[in-house]
C-alpha cells in the first residue's frame, strides 16, 4: 500500500481529538467552541506529549473554507428586513459599543507600545461580542425569554453585520498601509453600491430560479446549488477587492429572503459544523504556552478592558439607546466577552500579514478567559443594579429616568416631507445603482466581446442601443416614482411654498438620469456635451412618455417586492408569523415569549380553562401554533396537544414562573426491559378442546384479553387474511403477533 497522505492523517487526528474534547466540554457544560480550541492546542506542535499535525498549511486552507461556511450560515440567519423592523435602539447601542470598544482596544495596544495596525485590529476584535457564547449562557441560565435577552440578541445581529463592514475597512487599510479618508470613503461607497446591486439582483432572480426548478431541487441538488452560489459570490467579492467571508455572508443574506432559506440552512448546517470545527481547531493550534507566559500582562489588561469596558461603556450605550437602567446594566454585563468574530478578524490580520505573531494567541487566551467568566458576569448584573440604585446621586437617577421614559428613542411621528424624502432617496439610489451597474457591465464586458465579433462602429451602436434599452425602465422609474403619491399631492396642495421644493426634487432626479444617458452617448460616440445633452433630453422624454416602459417598470417592481416578501407571506399563510402588535405593547415590562409544550407534559389533552394559566401565573395566551395551524386568541375550550407551541404575554417574572411550572409538570419516563417489549410471531393449532374453537376473532378476546393480533389463518394449506368475523374452526393454524409476555399467556400455545 502507498503511504497515507498527510492531509488524511491530519484530518483524522483533528477530528478524533476534537470529538473527544468536545464530549468532555459538553459534560462540563462549557461551550463546544472552547473544546475545539483546546483540541487544536493538543494537536499542535506546542504540545509535545500528543501526536501533532504534520502539514499545517492544508489545515489553514480548510480553516479558510470554514470561515466561508460560518459566514454563509450567519447570512442565512440574517435578514435585512429584521434590521429595519428592530428600530433605532439596537442600532444605536451596537454602534456605540463598537466605537467605544475600538477606542479601548486601540488604547490598550498603544499602552503596550504595539504598532498602529496591531492596535487597530485589537480594537476590532474587542468590539465584537460572541453571539454563540451569549446565546448558550442565556439558555443555560434560563434567561432567553426575558426582554433584555431579546434586546441583546438584536444588538448582536447588528454587530455581526457591522463586523463585515469593519473587516472591509480593516482590509482596505491593511492593503493601502494608510488611513487616507478619500480611499476609505470610496471603499465604503463601493461597498454600499455592491450591497444594493447584489441584494436587488439576488432577490429578483433567485426566487424565480427556485420556483422554476423546484421539482428538480432534491436535497442533494439544493445543497450543491446553494454552495455553488456561495462560492460564486466569494469569487465575485474577491474580484471586487473584498474578502471571501464578505461574499459568503452576502449570498447567505440574499438566500435568507427566499422560501428555501430554512431548507438550505438545515442542509448546510452539517458542512458548516465540520469546517467550522476545523477553523476553531486551527485557532487552538496557534496557541503557544510560552508566548502566553511572555505576554501575560497584555492578556490580563485586555481581559480587564473587556470586562470593565463592556460593563460600563456597554451599559452607557444601552442607556443612550433609550433603555432603562436595569435593562442597560443587565445587557451591558452580558456582552463582556469576545468570540468567533474576534478569531475571524485575527485570522484576517494574519492572512494579510499586517499583525504581529503574538496577537492571535493573546486574543484566543482572552476569549477563553472571558467565556468562562460570562455566566458570572450575567449573574452579577442584578447585584450591580442594586448597588447603582443605592449609591447613584438623585440628580443622575432623575436624568436617566427622564431620558429613558418610554424606553425608546423611536420617533413615531413622520410627516409628509419625511416620508416623501425617504421614499424618493430610496428609489433614486436603488435605480441609480442598477443603471450604473448595467452601464459598467456593458462597457467593460459586452463592448470588448462584440468588438471581436464585428467592426467597432457596429459594436458601439449595438452596445448603445442595448444599454439604453436595459436602463430605460430604471430611468423612467427614477424620474416618475412618487410624483403622484399621496404625500406629494398633499404637500403640493397644502402650501404654495412647497411647490418649488417639489419641482426641484423632480428636476434633481431628471438631472441624475440625464447624466447617465449623456455619459453613455458621450463615452461611446464622443459627441459634444451640448449635442449629447440634447439627445439625452429627447431620450428621457421618450422614456417618460412610454406606456410600455411604465408597465414594464411597474411589473419589475411588483416582481421584486413579491419575491422580497414571499417568505413573510408564506409564514402568514402557514400561521407561523407573529403579529406586529408585539412591538407595540403599552408597557415596557410586558413582552411575548414563545414556548413549546415539553415531551410527556401533563398538560397535554387539557383545555386552557382546565389549566387556568391566567389566574395561576398572570399571563395571557395569545396564540397556539400546531404544525402549520395557528390559533390566534384561543378560547377557554382550546385543548393542548403534544408539540404545541404557545405564545404567551407577561412580564419577565411571570413568564419565568410559567415556564418553570410547565417544564416541571411532566410524566416520568417509565423504564422497561427491552426484551419484554420485543414483538414475536407464533403459531398454534385450534383443537377441539381449545377455548377459541368455534368463536369468531372478535368473540375470542385474543386482542382485548391477551393483547395479541391474529395476522393469518391457515386452512387446508391456504393462508387467509382474517377479519373480526372470521371463525376459528378446529384444525386451523393461527398466526399471532404480540409481546413476549403476552403471547406466552395464550392457552393454546401453553398447551
Amino acid at each position: 500500500m502507498g503511504e497515507l497522505p498527510s492531509l488524511i492523517s491530519d484530518l483524522a487526528l483533528i477530528l478524533v481529538v476534537a470529538g473527544c474534547v468536545s464530549l468532555l466540554f459538553k459534560w462540563l457544560r462549557q461551550p463546544v467552541v472552547l473544546g475545539y480550541i483546546v483540541a487544536g492546542f493538543l494537536a499542535s506542535s506546542h504540545m509535545p506529549y500528543t501526536p501533532s499535525v504534520i502539514d499545517t498549511g492544508n489545515i489553514h486552507l480548510w480553516a479558510d473554507i470554514g470561515v466561508i461556511f460560518l459566514l454563509f450560515a450567519l447570512g442565512l440567519e440574517f435578514s435585512f428586513k429584521k434590521i429595519v423592523k428592530m428600530g433605532s435602539a439596537p442600532v444605536i447601542a451596537a454602534c456605540s459599543i463598537i466605537v467605544c470598544m475600538i477606542i479601548v482596544g486601540v488604547g490598550v495596544g498603544k499602552l503596550f507600545g504595539w504598532s498602529q495596525m496591531d492596535s487597530l485590529f485589537l480594537g476590532g476584535m474587542l468590539a465584537m461580542s460572541s453571539t454563540t457564547i451569549i446565546y448558550k449562557a442565556f439558555d443555560d441560565l434560563g434567561l432567553r425569554q426575558q426582554k433584555f435577552a431579546g434586546l441583546v440578541l438584536s444588538v448582536l445581529i447588528i454587530e455581526d453585520i457591522l463586523a463585515i463592514v469593519l473587516m472591509v475597512m480593516l482590509s482596505t487599510m491593511a492593503v493601502s498601509r494608510s488611513f487616507e479618508g478619500e480611499k476609505m470613503i470610496f471603499s465604503l461607497l463601493k461597498l454600499g453600491g455592491l450591497l444594493i446591486l447584489w441584494f436587488i439582483t439576488g432577490i429578483f432572480l433567485l426566487p424565480l430560479f427556485f420556483k422554476k426548478f423546484k421539482s428538480m431541487l432534491s436535497n442533494e441538488t439544493m445543497l450543491i446549488v446553494a454552495l455553488g452560489l456561495c462560492f460564486a459570490m466569494v469569487v465575485v467579492a474577491d474580484l471586487c477587492g473584498f474578502s471571501a467571508a464578505f461574499g459568503a455572508f452576502i449570498m447567505g443574506s440574499i438566500l435568507a429572503e427566499t422560501l428555501e432559506a430554512e431548507r438550505i440552512e438545515s442542509l448546510v448546517s452539517p458542512v458548516k459544523d465540520l469546517f467550522g470545527a476545523i477553523f476553531f481547531v486551527s485557532v487552538g493550534m496557534m496557541v503557544d504556552p510560552m508566548m502566553l507566559i511572555e505576554y501575560w500582562k497584555p492578556i490580563v489588561a485586555i481581559t480587564a478592558a473587556i470586562l470593565i469596558g463592556q460593563s460600563v461603556l456597554g451599559t452607557g450605550s444601552y442607556l443612550l439607546s433609550g433603555q432603562t437602567l436595569k435593562v442597560a446594566i443587565r445587557s451591558g454585563f452580558s456582552m463582556a466577552q469576545i468570540g468567533e468574530f474576534a478569531f475571524i478578524i485575527a485570522s484576517l490580520g494574519v492572512s494579510l500579514g499586517v499583525t504581529s505573531h503574538f496577537l492571535y494567541p493573546v486574543v484566543v487566551a482572552v476569549s477563553v478567559i472571558t467565556t468562562f467568566i460570562t455566566p458570572y458576569m450575567i449573574k452579577a448584573s442584578n447585584p450591580a443594579y442594586d448597588v447603582a440604585v443605592r449609591y447613584m446621586p438623585s440628580k443622575i437617577a432623575n436624568l436617566i429616568d427622564n431620558y429613558t421614559s418610554g424606553g425608546t428613542l423611536l420617533i413615531r411621528h413622520k410627516n409628509n416631507w419625511n416620508r416623501l424624502l425617504k421614499s424618493i432617496l430610496r428609489v433614486t439610489v436603488v435605480y441609480m445603482v442598477l443603471s450604473v451597474a448595467t452601464i459598467l457591465l456593458a462597457f467593460h464586458v459586452l463592448l470588448p466581446f462584440l468588438s471581436e465579433l464585428m467592426p467597432f462602429r457596429y459594436a458601439r451602436w449595438t452596445v448603445a442601443v442595448l444599454t439604453l434599452l436595459c436602463i430605460a425602465p430604471f430611468i423612467r422609474a427614477m424620474i416618475a416614482k412618487k410624483n403622484r403619491s399621496e404625500e406629494f399631492k398633499a404637500l403640493w396642495n397644502d402650501s404654495r411654498l412647497n411647490i418649488a421644493p417639489l419641482v426641484m426634487l423632480v428636476a434633481a432626479r431628471v438631472l441624475i438620469a440625464l447624466a447617465m444617458v449623456v455619459y453613455v452617448i458621450g463615452h461611446l460616440f464622443g459627441y459634444s456635451m451640448s449635442f449629447s445633452i440634447a439627445v439625452g433630453l429627447v431620450l428621457i422624454f421618450a422614456m417618460y412618455s412610454s406606456k410600455k416602459l411604465q408597465e414594464r417598470s411597474i411589473q419589475l417592481e411588483k416582481t421584486f417586492f413579491n419575491n422580497l416578501h414571499s417568505r413573510e407571506r408564506y409564514a402568514e399563510a402557514m400561521g407561523q408569523k407573529k403579529g406586529s402588535y408585539l412591538t407595540q405593547l403599552m408597557s415596557d415590562e410586558l413582552h411575548l415569549a414563545s414556548v413549546s409544550l415539553p415531551e410527556n407534559s401533563c398538560w397535554e389533552g387539557m383545555t386552557l380553562k382546565e389549566l387556568d394559566l391566567g389566574n395561576k401565573f398572570n399571563i395571557s395566551v395569545a396564540s397556539v401554533i400546531r404544525g402549520s395551524i395557528r390559533i390566534n386568541i384561543p378560547v377557554a375550550l382550546t385543548r393542548l396537544y403534544p408539540h404545541d407551541k404557545l405564545e404567551v404575554i407577561g412580564t419577565d417574572e411571570q413568564l419565568t414562573k410559567f415556564i418553570e411550572a410547565m417544564n416541571a409538570d411532566v410524566f416520568e419516563n417509565e423504564e422497561f426491559d427491552i426484551d419484554d417489549r420485543e414483538m414475536k410471531l407464533v403459531e398454534f393449532v385450534i383443537t377441539a378442546e381449545s377455548v377459541f374453537a368455534g368463536k369468531s376473532i372478535s368473540q375470542s378476546g385474543i386482542k382485548a384479553k391477551y393483547h395479541c393480533l391474529i395476522v393469518g389463518i391457515e386452512v387446508d394449506g391456504q393462508i387467509q387474511m382474517p377479519n373480526r368475523d372470521t371463525v376459528l374452526s378446529e384444525g386451523s393454524v393461527v398466526w399471532a403477533v404480540g409481546e413476549n409476555a403476552d403471547v406466552e399467556r395464550l392457552p393454546d400455545l401453553r398447551a
